[in-house]
């Protein structure tokens, strides 16, 4: 992996496409926080996002503020989630279309598509798993 990139907020579909019903837009780095407090707008207004709590609200467009999806938000921030950095799930409702234009407006706000496997590199590279359960991952 790019290390010149470590400090790069990631974003990826975590979803299979057309499997279910709900797809999981997926980010972690520093500035998950500040990109979906850009995006989001809870059902409860003026709401704070709280490290693991499940909010739902509306992902809206900044360009016009049209909402995009009624969503489920969770933040689950460091050192407490899978890569031990700030991570932000999207659960939207699922579609190739619809998850695209989330990942997009999501990289349109300051993330980067992730590397395959980076999710699970920085896991590694931050502790959170060892070389064993990170090339087990690798496998799957």
């Amino acid at each position: 992996m790019d290390k010149s990139s470590d400090n790069d907020t990631i974003a990826a579909i975590a979803t299979p496409l057309g499997q279910a019903g709900i797809g999981v837009v997926r980010l972690s780095g520093p500035q998950s926080r500040e990109i979906i407090q850009r995006l989001f707008q809870p059902k409860t207004a003026h709401q704070e996002l709280e490290t693991h709590r499940l909010y739902l609200g509306r992902l809206v467009d900044p360009a016009d503020r049209k909402p995009v999806d009624e969503v489920l938000v969770s933040l689950m921030q460091a050192p407490h989630s899978y890569t031990r950095e700030d991570v932000v799930e999207i659960n939207a409702h699922s579609g190739y279309a619809l998850l695209s234009k989330i990942l997009s407006l999501v990289v349109a706000a300051g993330a980067r598509l992730a590397k395959p496997g980076e999710f699970t590199f920085r896991a590694f590279k931050n502790g959170r798993i060892d070389l064993t359960q990170a090339e087990a991952v690798m496998d799957l």
